[in-house]
């Protein structure tokens, strides 16, 4: 095409052309938002991140993300709320302050800072001015306020229990923070502790939790989560059809009190196998294991060894299966034969009662005690056409589908629900137990015994000491009034304990009640109180009167929710918990507060270390290593640059500080620009799975950024004296047209599915056709050229929003966006999304064969 010629055309610089776009958004509070009930809205957000101090090119990935959905959905006339906050309380500033020797506050608010100086260069669009840090009073006031309002409805209750102690970090883990049998921050090994605490009863609402994930015909269920959490909250949550009962005894304590009245409860999913039980094991918590250990002095010790291990299912299944006889027996229910009682190393006092039935001839791990002890094995379940051997497991051992019982008296010959309805009416006519469901689920744990985190509002009254009448009011909540208890920034912990409990201006306190001297509670919140909500106090964040105002019945329930799957049933549990919470105090209108959930994948990278002769591994840079290939490009070996010595070959793995290959989003910034590093975290490959980070990748993605500079400046004149006629159009400028809207409608789907790489290659090619399109000299073909352009850089604007700006500025035309909201007295320049036809995308003529 044939076209005046204009001034050279400068080059791409993404330095320059990034700062005039935030200098330009910035100047207009561009990405503000507020309610507006004429267009409709979209509430797409991102899991709030912890400030450790660093981003890296996998944070870039999942914030990119939430931002093409959030500037695609502005395009298209919604009114969208993109915020950020940060999950400021926790045990890595704890940690912090200990190595640095600085308060946890101070670490945490630098931190933040400097975080968010990272984010801003990224142009991602978020509204600044629904920052949210959990750390602030004004934040965690509302998790003290809600604390107390669930105590008034028993929601909250302080109890004692076996828990998981974290030796290092000195707190009290709930189930879902041991991983493999070690704290999910320390990595020390979990050890069993009773010790008295504030729970949840997140349990009374198991029900419509499960409901909401395993049936779709519940009105609420989760359609746009992803199947595989969903999955994972059933399992979780774990609801359990069976018979609990309970086999009598007499064993008595030394004053002659029966040891539980005589009863020991076990609850069972396989009642059919009754007649089996052959031993049972009971937890090293059980009265039964502390009654017999008092005598047992390598009982006790056994017992001991016990409790230093975890308290998780997940941490037990790993164990070796040990245990150790009590010497004590209980009586059969229905036979009312002796039965062994054993210590079992993999019995959990908080799971039901504590004590569980050995039926080794139709369990496994039954089978495996039985054998490792020389315990009896009774089958009394058997298949047509298998043969039972006492030698060695077999699946079918445990089959209830096709098994009929044998060897259990008035109760042989029957099915697996025939046999459990007989079984359960026979111990109810004894009183010793019936049908009952039970959950895996347990309630949720709150209180930590460290000091970064929320306090929990409660105060100890003893009274006022010896000799006096006043008995003490015993645990006195915080009056409402006096909310929100400030936890003092300036204490530096030294790995001593909490040191709250030294702190004696934190410490002393008069009871509300008496006003004798009291001490306040020391424990703080689990963090996880903290994310449980956040999102919320987004569409609120100033509101001093409320924990949430009706601006939050306008945003809720979110639309979109983006974050990684290894929060499925932590955090995303928990948030679905205390939105009903919430509503069941009538705070919220809603039941459940994500309507779509989206698990982004990892970035991953070529991790290297090199291992000294103790095993510690000290892990390489990619920058400080020399990678050696074979002549297919294959990696084979590589050496550490400082000394020519061969290193590791870590394999690729998620960007981590720890092994040294993270990518810092300030590196690609200052050599490729922002829209660069997002550019190519989306096309590295789809959304919702992970990828492998590349130098080279993000060296293309940068050619084609400055290959679009060069071609639209080229362009120019000729597109800012196009107009809109395509009237005569060349053959050429037809099929220019009908490939950009073949192009454009796929884009458009992408954009819809979150296929988010596609509209990066599809992006790509608009490019190539519009390069590589033979056009005229002529307006109509000038109109083709224009449109085409313009699609492009639509197309491309939520993905790489600086250079499409600064195009759409440089071509004379309207911006893609100047501001993100409608607000009263101010105009909304939002560019829309463009449309097309079917008319567009068919050929005007078409070849076909004559005889």
């Amino acid at each position: 095409m044939s076209t005046p010629h204009p001034a050279p055309a400068s080059a791409y610089e993404p330095g320059a052309i990034e700062a005039a776009a935030h200098a330009h958004w910035t100047a207009r509070d561009a990405h503000r938002v507020v309610e507006d009930t004429s267009r409709p809205k979209f509430y797409a957000c991102s899991m709030l991140p912890y400030p450790s101090g660093k981003l890296h090119m996998g944070h870039v990935r999942n914030y990119t993300i939430n931002d093409m959905m959030a500037r695609y959905l502005r395009m298209k006339g919604y009114n969208v709320l993109m915020p950020m906050g940060w999950d400021a309380f926790g045990l890595p500033a704890e940690n912090a302050a200990i190595d640095k020797k600085v308060a946890p506050a101070q670490w945490t608010r630098d931190n933040i800072a400097d975080m968010k100086s990272q984010m801003q260069p990224l142009g991602l669009a978020f509204d600044w001015s629904r920052e949210v840090a959990t750390c602030d009073p004004g934040y965690y006031k509302w998790n003290q306020w809600f604390f107390l309002k669930l105590l008034e409805k028993g929601i909250a209750y302080k109890k004692t229990q076996v828990v998981n102690w974290d030796p290092v970090d000195q707190t009290v883990l709930a189930n879902e923070q041991v991983i493999d049998g070690r704290g999910w921050r320390s990595g020390a090994p979990v050890e069993r502790r009773e010790i008295p605490g504030y729970y949840l009863a997140i349990t009374q609402y198991a029900d419509e939790l499960l409901a909401n994930v395993a049936d779709p015909a519940s009105p609420g269920f989760l359609h746009g989560w992803p199947e595989r959490v969903r999955l994972m909250q059933e399992h979780w949550i774990g609801k359990s059809a069976g018979v609990r009962f309970a086999f009598p005894h007499e064993i008595r304590d030394a004053d002659g009190t029966l040891v539980g009245d005589g009863l020991m409860h076990v609850f069972t999913t396989r009642a059919d196998t009754i007649m089996g039980v052959t031993f049972c094991a009971v937890a090293p918590e059980h009265p039964l294991a502390t009654h017999a250990a008092a005598s047992d002095p390598d009982l006790a010790a056994f017992i001991e060894t016990c409790k230093a291990g975890g308290t998780t299912e997940a941490e037990l299944a790993t164990k070796d299966k040990e245990g150790r006889p009590t010497g004590l027996f209980v009586k059969h229910p229905l036979s009312g034969a002796p039965v062994p009682v054993w210590v079992g190393n993999y019995v959990l006092m908080g799971y039901g009662d504590g004590a569980v039935m050995g039926v080794p001839a139709h369990d496994e791990r039954d089978f495996a005690f039985a054998k490792k002890y020389g315990i009896d094995i009774l089958q009394v379940v058997h298949v047509d056409g298998e043969h039972f051997s006492y030698d060695h497991w077999q699946d079918w051992y445990a089959d209830k589908q096709r098994g009929v019982t044998i060897n259990s008296g008035n109760l042989s010959g029957l099915s697996y629900p025939v046999a459990v309805d007989a079984v359960a009416a026979a111990l109810a006519a004894q009183g010793l137990g019936d049908k009952k469901t039970t959950w895996r689920l347990r309630d949720w744990g709150i209180s930590r015994q460290r000091y970064w985190g929320t306090p929990i509002p409660i105060i100890h009254c003893t009274g006022s000491g010896p000799g006096s009448d006043n008995p003490g009011c015993g645990d006195v909540p915080v009056p409402e009034q006096d909310l929100p208890v400030l936890l003092p920034e300036d204490l530096i912990p030294d790995g001593s304990g909490n040191p709250l409990n030294k702190s004696a201006a934190f410490l002393n306190v008069a009871c509300p009640k008496c006003g004798a001297p009291a001490k306040r509670e020391t424990d703080t919140m689990d963090t996880f109180v903290d994310s449980s909500w956040y999102y919320m106090r987004y569409c609120c964040p100033d509101s001093d009167a409320a924990m949430v105002d009706s601006r939050n019945d306008y945003w809720m329930p979110m639309d979109q929710y983006i974050g990684g799957i290894e929060h499925a049933v932590l955090h995303l549990l928990y948030a679905r918990f205390w939105t009903k919470a919430m509503r069941d105090c009538g705070l919220v209108k809603f039941d459940e507060p994500f309507t779509k959930l989206f698990t982004q994948g990892m970035l991953l990278n070529e991790s290297y270390y090199r291992e000294d002769a103790s095993g510690k591994k000290r892990w390489f840079y990619p920058s400080e290593v020399e990678v050696q290939f074979d002549d297919k490009g294959h990696p084979v070996g590589a050496i550490a640059r400082e000394d020519g010595q061969p290193v590791q070959l870590g394999g690729i793995e998620k960007m981590s500080k720890s092994k040294n290959n993270v990518v810092e989003p300030r590196d690609i910034i200052a050599k490729f620009g922002a829209d660069t590093a997002r550019l190519f975290t989306m096309f590295a490959g789809p959304p919702d799975q992970s990828a492998a980070w590349s130098d080279s990748g993000a060296e293309g993605s940068f050619r084609y950024l400055r290959r679009l500079w060069a071609f639209a400046t080229k362009q120019r004149e000729a597109v800012q004296a196009a107009g809109t006629d395509f009237a005569d159009a060349s053959r050429a400028a037809i099929d220019l047209r009908r490939d950009v809207h073949l192009l454009l409608r796929q884009v458009s789907h992408d954009y819809d599915r979150l296929q988010y790489n596609t509209v990066v290659s599809g992006a790509m090619k608009l490019l190539n056709a519009l390069e590589s399109a033979a056009l005229a000299d002529t307006a109509a073909d000038r109109a083709a050229l224009r449109e085409g352009l313009g699609i492009l850089l639509r197309a491309l604007y939520p993905a790489a929003p600086h250079i499409a700006h600064a195009l759409w500025q440089d071509l004379a035309t309207p911006r893609p966006t100047a501001t993100c909201s409608t607000r009263p007295g101010r105009r909304s320049t939002n560019r829309r999304w463009c449309r097309t036809r079917s008319s567009w995308c068919c050929r005007s003529t078409a070849s076909c064969a004559v005889r």
